[in-house]
């Protein structure tokens, strides 16, 4: 290939075609030389196409206008090969993206036209190939070869946000200069061809209070001191324009809604200085009497509030807390109020943020204070009772009327009314006790026993007389007072067991008193009385423990064989009471033969049981053989009883005689087949209302309506009734192992009935051989009946 030397280099900005050239830089700054490449692949082709002489192809890379409207297609270029002599002898075609449709060659000049406008957005360049061939031969003056197209951006777009309108906040009274939000715009021009995409941002709405980074987007605040309780919601409308903006660019816009967010830069506020309020003395203890509230114009948290009551006197009677939104304060009573006591409460309450902001502490304390009047109303209250509760005490055995104390209750109102006591007996129970109805005197209606009811739980009730719906009540607690009354006893028994192989002196058993008394009364000591000195066998030992040892004084012991088996010992029990009570006891003394091992812990011993035994009068034999004649008898019990059951609960053969149905008889016992002559009437078996009668005259059996089926044939319905009669006839029928299938189809039946129950009619005696000759109608017979078994 060849290049002109008039053409070195093309702009991107000025020619739109370039004939005969190489470009040396395109707008893309992109040194391309088409020529040396098309000019090697000619050659490459010229070797393997018969050693041609050297030719190429002429162009450059061409470029075309987007969005041209003129009214002539648009001149993009021109193909030119060196093989052209100008006399139409060669040929140029186009093939590739748009050939033909979108771009159009002059087959004889080799210009190249736009046959519409195009669109860089849509599609940035297109790739064809060229061919020159000879127009008479058809032979190829030039290798195909590939070149491409570009659409030349012009500004056609303009900038667009598309992620907007946007939202944004920024605290109240920052400082300027800080940042809020940024924005981007876009555009879908070519950003690398002149300044079609190169943006510019400004500002339209939102001044002073908001500015733009001109190339970044970037919007910050333009004014300090931004008061969000003076205005919290801006609208900043941006702008973004192209051409770097200059005159003529393209512009598109957006808007951002900015919010001012709250900081706490609002001290609290009481809206008056002083308040009062009512509060009746009977208002309960910790419930509110009232609320106080000082305003903040912050929000949120900022607007948080804590109260807090600062003079002594009436915190200690008053509280106050926050509400859960925390904006009010909730007073409430930490004691009770007394008018007659004092009227009138004074209270000094502060308010304060519970998060201040240490930036805006130059605005002065963020807590302000109020002073709160409570005014105490008088109400008529009940009688209040001198104590909480009373107890009292009073002893046992004292007789009815005693006094056993008094209770006091006095009005607290200015009247000072008379009171009067009750005691409250809702139930109904027998009281032990009354009160005086002006005095208060609590006394007793009758003797009480200690032993029976130590404690008493009475309410007494105090009503005033002027108004007797004010009522009081208190708890009264009686005790009684135990007094010696009840005689010492021994605990376990009079009974004590004597092991033969006792010796003198040792301790048989150790026996303990008791007493019913309390324990001031319980001071125990044990002696024999004078007139039961001389015992030769026993004598009584006290252990200063309220516990007495039975010692042993025999000096050879004793025995079972020698001695007598029980003995006695008298023994006198006396208590520590004023007076003293005591009583006597007479203790039983058993001899026997004690188990070994036994005495241990509890110091009374046990006999072995052949003593028992022996002491009844049984020997061991006798008594296995009486608990071996109890367990025979109560196993025939057990088999007698469940013999009983099992006959009771076999089921009756035929349970209703409305019971018609087809039965299954199943039977345990073996038949002895047709020779058992030993079977009985199975006639109960049949229908119950066709037995009867049977019974009664088997001459008299209705006859049912003869089948249809057999109306034509006599000598089979003969056989059956022969066969029908024999069987009524033979009561001996055998039940056993048997299968018997009763067909109930009810009187009046057209096709009346196949049963053999109702043909009782003899018939003589047949000749069997003759039906061979009925096998047709035999035949026809069983295909009818199997039709009818089928069906049912």
């Amino acid at each position: 290939m060849r290049v002109p030397a008039g053409v070195a280099a093309v702009s991107c900005l000025c020619p739109l075609v370039v004939l005969l050239c190489v470009v040396s830089q395109s707008c893309y700054g992109t040194q391309v030389n088409l020529t040396q490449r098309n000019q090697t692949r000619s050659l490459d082709t010229d070797k393997d196409s018969h050693h041609w002489p050297k030719r190429s192809w002429i162009w450059n890379q061409f470029f075309v206008l987007e969005e041209h409207i003129g009214p002539e297609p648009q001149y993009i270029g021109k193909l030119h090969s060196n093989s052209d002599k100008g006399d139409g002898s060669v040929r140029y075609i186009l093939s590739g993206e748009g050939a033909g449709s979108i771009f159009i060659i002059d087959e004889t000049t080799g210009d190249i036209h736009t046959a519409k406008s195009l669109d860089r957005e849509t599609k940035s360049h297109y790739v064809l190939h060229a061919r020159a061939i000879d127009r008479w031969s058809n032979r190829s003056l030039e290798a195909e070869s590939e070149f491409i197209i570009k659409v030349q951006d012009v500004n056609d777009n303009a900038p667009v946000f598309p992620n907007g309108p946007f939202s944004a906040t920024v605290p109240e009274m920052s400082d300027i200069g800080t940042s809020v939000i940024q924005v981007t715009a876009s555009d879908a021009d070519d950003p690398t061809y002149g300044n079609s995409a190169k943006i510019v941002y400004s500002i339209l709405e939102g001044q002073p209070y908001f500015s733009v980074d001109p190339k970044t987007g970037i919007i910050r605040t333009a004014m300090s001191n931004m008061d969000r309780e003076t205005r919290d919601y801006y609208a900043v409308v941006i702008q973004a324009k192209d051409m770097a903006g200059s005159v003529g660019g393209l512009s598109g816009s957006t808007t951002v809604n900015i919010t001012l967010t709250d900081v706490n830069d609002n001290p609290p506020k009481f809206p008056q200085k002083s308040y009062q309020l009512y509060v009746p003395e009977l208002a309960p203890v910790g419930k509110a009497v009232g609320r106080i509230r000082a305003n903040d114009e912050d929000e949120g948290q900022n607007a948080e509030m804590t109260y807090s009551i600062t003079n002594a006197d009436a915190a200690a009677i008053f509280t106050i807390s926050t509400d859960a939104d925390r904006r009010e304060g909730i007073i409430s009573l930490k004691q009770p109020l007394n008018y007659e006591k004092r009227k009138v409460h004074t209270l000094n309450i502060e308010g304060s943020n519970t998060h201040p902001d240490s930036r805006f502490s130059h605005l002065g304390p963020f807590k302000d204070s109020t002073s709160l009047r409570v005014i105490v109303g008088d109400v008529d209250e009940p009688p209040v009772f001198s104590m909480d509760y009373y107890i009292l005490d009073v002893y046992e055995n004292s007789p009815a009327g005693t006094q056993v104390g008094t209770v006091t209750a006095v009005d607290p109102d200015s009247t000072n009314s008379a009171i009067r006591y009750f005691i409250e007996n809702e139930e109904e129970k027998p009281l032990y006790f009354t009160i005086g109805v002006n005095s208060g005197i609590i006394r007793t209606t009758q003797g009480l026993d200690r032993e029976e009811t130590a404690w008493h739980n009475i309410t007494v009730m105090a009503a005033e007389v002027d108004n007797p719906r004010m009522v009081s009540h208190v708890p009264v607690t009686i005790q009684v007072l135990d007094v010696n009354d009840n005689i010492p006893s021994i605990s376990g028994g009079n009974t004590v067991t004597v092991c033969e192989s006792t010796k003198n002196g040792q301790v048989i058993q150790t026996v303990r008193a008791a007493d019913l008394d309390n324990f001031a009364n319980g001071k125990f000591s044990f002696f024999v009385p004078p007139e039961h000195q001389v015992n030769t066998n026993f004598t009584v030992k006290d252990n200063g423990d309220n516990t007495a040892s039975i010692v042993s004084r025999r000096r050879d012991g004793f025995s079972v064989d020698r001695d007598q088996d029980l003995f006695s010992l008298v023994m006198v029990v006396s208590d520590g009471g004023e007076p003293p009570l005591s009583s006597t006891v007479t203790l039983s003394l058993r001899v026997c033969i004690c188990q070994r091992n036994t005495r241990g812990r509890s110091s009374s011993n046990v006999c072995q049981a052949q003593a028992f035994l022996s002491s009844a009068g049984l020997s061991t034999g006798a008594f296995v053989a009486i608990l071996l004649c109890i367990v025979i008898l109560l196993a025939i019990v057990m088999l007698f009883t469940q013999l009983r059951n099992k006959k009771a609960s076999k089921d009756p053969l035929i349970l209703s005689e409305e019971d018609i149905r087809e039965n299954v008889v199943t039977y345990d016992d073996e038949g002895g087949g047709e020779e058992d002559t030993e079977a009985f009437d199975i006639a109960a078996l049949r229908n119950p209302k066709a037995s009867e009668p049977r019974r009664r005259d088997r001459g008299e059996i209705s006859q049912s309506a003869p089948s249809l089926l057999l109306d034509g044939h006599d000598i089979i319905q003969q056989i059956i009734q022969q066969k029908v009669v024999e069987a009524d006839s033979d009561t001996r029928g055998p039940p056993y192992d048997s299968l018997q299938t009763y067909a109930y189809e009810g009187r009046g039946s057209l096709a009346g009935s196949v049963s053999s129950l109702g043909l009782t009619e003899a018939l003589p005696e047949l000749n069997y051989a003759d039906l061979e000759d009925w096998e047709p109608e035999t035949q026809t017979l069983e295909r009818i009946l199997s039709q009818r078994t089928t069906k049912c």
